[in-house]
């Protein structure tokens, strides 16, 4: 397939995709911006009430939206592969019903607002910048083979946390309660992006390889990452270089490069191609990301 082809193509999911993810705001909450998920039920008709822990909000919220990106799969003729383990990249392989060449890789995000500061989000990963990044025709922890995807996209969800003393995480409830539980989680916000239009140049968390996003909401909502004035390719060869090439200081000291700037130096690219990180928080308040 043609670079050509193969990029319109990629224009036309993303535009599909981020028109049909106007629909989700109206099926996870009610009109005051709530969320409709309240707990979870049992035999007995007991409700239980959920904690804002963003594991188990994130996993839920998943369950919640996946009936329609089914629907938005079958409009579409595209059939979802699910990730096979927990680990895999991406969380949605959506591949062409006609077409299996054709494959677009979607990894659901979801963070919250930092309630001290809402303008930024606690940020998240994009996904591994270890082996299957590196060698795009490995199979390890990826569903297909990198190379495979003509687009790696992160369908996200940003939410804001309710307050504590909202919720009541040791009660049980009965059904005709169900309208007087608080919902944990409200206010949300949807985006489609390339993964590359958010990323920053900093891992996403301490122990693991992953890429980090960007924290600044408007930014995340308008795709202004750190590669914004460089584009996928940038974000690719950096990313695969990351911690690798060393750089040696004017003090004599060897470090290694972790900053786009410092790599674009060392490529003999002027700095100033890295778009602004002025809205990177402080490390501490990344925690938890999924």
């Amino acid at each position: 397939m043609l670079k050509k082809q193969q990029e319109q193509l990629k224009i036309e999911f993303k535009q599909a995709l981020t028109e049909f993810v106007e629909t989700f705001k109206d099926h996870i909450s009610t009109p005051d911006n709530q969320w409709t998920v309240k707990g979870f039920i049992d035999v007995f008709k007991n409700i239980y009430t959920i904690s804002a822990d963003t594991k188990i909000v994130s996993k839920i919220l998943e369950i919640h939206l996946f009936p329609k990106l089914l629907e938005f799969a079958n409009q579409n003729n595209f059939r979802i592969v699910l990730a096979e383990q927990q680990n895999y990249y991406p969380d949605l392989s959506f591949v062409n019903a006609d077409d299996e060449s054709i494959k677009f890789a979607v990894d659901l995000k979801t963070t919250y607002r930092l309630p001290d500061n809402p303008e930024f989000c606690n940020g998240f990963t994009l996904g591994s910048h270890g082996q299957y990044f590196v060698n795009r025709k490995s199979n390890k922890n990826i569903q297909f083979p990198y190379s495979e995807y003509l687009g790696h996209f992160c369908l996200g969800v940003i939410y804001s946390r309710s307050g504590s003393e909202k919720s009541d995480e040791t009660r049980t409830y009965r059904l005709d309660e169900l309208k007087s539980i608080a919902s944990v989680i409200s206010e949300f916000e949807f985006f489609v992006h390339e993964k590359w239009e958010i990323a920053s140049d900093y891992q996403g968390s301490s122990n693991t390889a992953n890429i980090g996003s960007i924290t600044k909401i408007r930014d995340i909502l308008e795709g202004n990452g750190v590669f914004k004035k460089l584009g996928e390719k940038w974000f690719d060869e950096y990313w695969i270089n990351y911690g690798k090439v060393q750089i040696t200081k004017s003090d004599g000291k060897v470090k290694k490069i972790t900053a786009l700037k410092d790599y674009l130096v060392y490529r003999g690219k002027n700095p100033k191609l890295a778009n602004p990180k002025v809205n990177k928080p402080a490390r501490k308040t990344r925690r938890g990301q999924k």
